[in-house]
């Protein structure tokens, strides 16, 4: 099947984007910038990119970077020999290959698209950043379906000012982060949640899609925000699920992000 058959779940709206499927769980992004050519957000492998663009008689425009580590980064090398673009990503993180180096508040233009907005979203690592714009939050490893990134660079109270800062947003924003790894997310939140009806017809909704070899992205904010416990830290029963991995109380909304982010960890 030609990777760019890849088709995402029915969704109400007509965002210039799809996913190109790299390694194991992986998605590089790909924007539509004009006719026949595209970005590509976070290119881990550069051969699925090369394939797209050579089964589709397109070019390459732009790379964008959210952070540094290897399955974000280690297409830019090979893309750029063959397509010298302009490559974009995090000021803070020493990235080989960046040509423009970005910062908060920072704004991207992609040709035809609207420009994309930079936002600082430290905590999987210290210079992680995200593009927002059009309705559309490329996140990287911060923000998942279900879940949230590791805590590799930053600590808790940073991750969680960064996805509160993410949850700020509106609530159809569309989320496009880099890894499918919505199912095995659920089920850590039905833990904690076992309640929520929402979490429960989303997990129904996703076992269908990914039976039938769908995406399970772009999700929603208002969506993450129904069902994704790092999201719902002020809910009674996440925090009530926290304290009891604690074992012991969380006084603060901060302490019971940590404290679910160990559990995640551990489960």
């Amino acid at each position: 099947m030609p990777l760019t058959d890849l088709m995402n779940k029915s969704l109400p709206h007509q965002d210039p984007v799809f996913a190109i499927p790299a390694f194991k769980d992986n998605y590089i992004w790909a924007i539509r910038t004009g006719p026949d050519s595209i970005a590509v957000v976070d290119p881990g492998d550069a051969q699925p990119v090369l394939a797209v663009l050579a089964e589709r008689q397109w070019t390459l425009s732009a790379i964008l970077i959210t952070h540094h580590h290897w399955d974000h980064t280690g297409g830019i090398a090979e893309l750029c020999a063959r397509y010298p673009v302009p490559v974009y990503g995090p000021a803070s993180e020493d990235i080989d290959g960046i040509t423009q180096p970005l910062s908060e508040g920072d704004r991207v233009q992609l040709q035809t698209l609207e420009t994309l907005q930079v936002l600082a979203v430290p905590g999987h690592t210290r210079g992680h950043i995200a593009y927002f714009g059009q309705g559309m939050l490329f996140c990287g490893d911060t923000l998942f379906s279900g879940g949230c990134g590791r805590l590799f660079e930053g600590d808790a109270p940073t991750m969680f000012e960064s996805l509160q800062k993410l949850a700020a947003l509106p609530g159809e924003t569309r989320v496009y982060c880099t890894h499918e790894y919505t199912q095995a997310n659920l089920g850590f939140a039905w833990k904690v949640e076992p309640t929520n009806q929402a979490l429960k017809t989303y997990m129904e909704d996703v076992a269908r899609w990914r039976q039938a070899g769908l995406a399970t992205l772009p999700s929603t904010l208002a969506k993450e925000k129904a069902i994704n416990p790092f999201l719902r830290v002020e809910q009674t029963a996440v925090k009530a699920a926290a304290e009891a991995f604690n074992e012991g109380p969380c006084d603060t909304a901060v302490q019971v992000f940590a404290a679910l982010r160990r559990f995640k960890d551990m489960s």
